[in-house]
């Protein structure tokens, strides 16, 4: 009697199973995929006509690896935490998209790997090097990577030691020859702190709040570690407006050059628009390396929550400078907001 051929063992790379039949009325299962990409040669995340976009290429690996075209499904949309500018890169990006049930079925092909595992799998075979997927699961009830998040961190590295300027970071490191007072942009930073206007450090966008909760500015130049001797801010709020980020630290390093006083940041912020005199730093310096969502139970009420519109009349009292500065700007008239918030 001759013996059965055992099966091959299952590949990573085996190709899908045949299409199963739907379930009927089956909803599509919403997935969390965790990201990380080096956005230097990239246009900014939002997909865009004839650009290249880490949206962009996103989405087109989740319609391979889903087989979207072949299955007669609509192609993958997804929602991110944090919509990054050109030249941001991420370490801790979050994204959901919501997946057919039957391509979320025949992800794994012929292997006795989970969904999810094969998802992570593939999407490293599919992406370019440039963009790592570091995790996917299936989101838990009331998960939208937008909404429930309850805050985004981003850090800032700058060099001002020619001896510590490495080429091989130039792409993540902004350069300033000028030595910088680290202390004094630490002072200036916790003076901004709160839920404010933050108008005069946001590029305005029609319909869109500039009201945001800013709950870590602060600035070091680390002992340790592979930031060493560089120096380092840590932004931390609700969510950011367009170039907010960017604007605090060209604000910043005008107090650490000495060119500004520490009542300055404070100054714009309570003036209510931009001053010519605060830079918005280059893109390459700035990395999202977390967002961060409450405990599962409270994920659904937490998207409510950052649906409502911010109100004018909902923000903190405004800093007050120790020393006014001749001519400066007479505070901008309030504004309801007229959008949710903002990635």
């Amino acid at each position: 009697m001759t013996a059965a051929t055992p099966d091959a063992p299952p590949t990573p790379d085996a190709p899908p199973t045949p299409d199963a039949p739907p379930t009927p009325d089956a909803p599509p299962v919403r997935v969390r995929v965790d990201l990380a990409y080096d956005g230097t040669d990239f246009a900014g995340w939002a997909r865009q006509p004839g650009l290249r976009t880490v949206q962009g290429v996103v989405e087109d690996g989740l319609a391979l690896v889903l087989r979207s075209e072949h299955r007669g499904d609509a192609p993958p949309r997804v929602t991110v935490a944090g919509r990054t500018d050109a030249g941001v890169h991420a370490r801790g990006q979050v994204l959901h998209v919501d997946v057919p049930s039957g391509a979320w079925a025949a992800v794994p092909g012929r292997s006795d790997r989970t969904p999810e595992e094969s998802l992570l799998t593939r999407l490293g075979g599919v992406l370019p090097p440039d963009v790592v997927a570091t995790a996917v699961r299936v989101a838990p009830e009331g998960f939208d990577a937008r909404f429930s998040a309850v805050a985004r961190r981003y850090v800032y590295r700058v060099c001002d030691d020619p001896a510590l300027r490495d080429p091989l970071r130039r792409a993540h490191v902004l350069w300033t020859r000028r030595p910088l007072d680290v202390a004094a942009m630490d002072e200036a930073a916790g003076r901004v702190l709160g839920r404010h206007d933050f108008a005069a450090y946001c590029k305005p966008r029609p319909g869109a709040t500039t009201i945001r909760t800013l709950d870590e500015l602060t600035w070091e130049r680390p002992a340790a570690g592979p930031d060493a001797g560089l120096v380092v801010a840590t932004v931390r709020a609700d969510a950011f407006c367009h170039s907010m980020v960017r604007a605090l630290v060209g604000a910043s390093l005008a107090v650490g050059e000495g060119r500004r006083s520490v009542d300055w940041p404070a100054e714009l912020l309570v003036g209510g628009r931009r001053d010519p005199g605060s830079a918005v730093v280059a893109a390459h310096g700035l990395t999202l390396e977390e967002v961060v969502y409450p405990p599962d139970a409270e994920l659904a009420e937490r998207q409510l929550r950052t649906r409502a519109m911010r109100s004018a009349d909902d923000v903190h009292a405004p800093p007050t400078p120790a020393t006014p500065t001749p001519g400066a700007a007479e505070p901008a008239p309030a504004h309801p907001a007229t959008d949710p918030a903002q990635g």
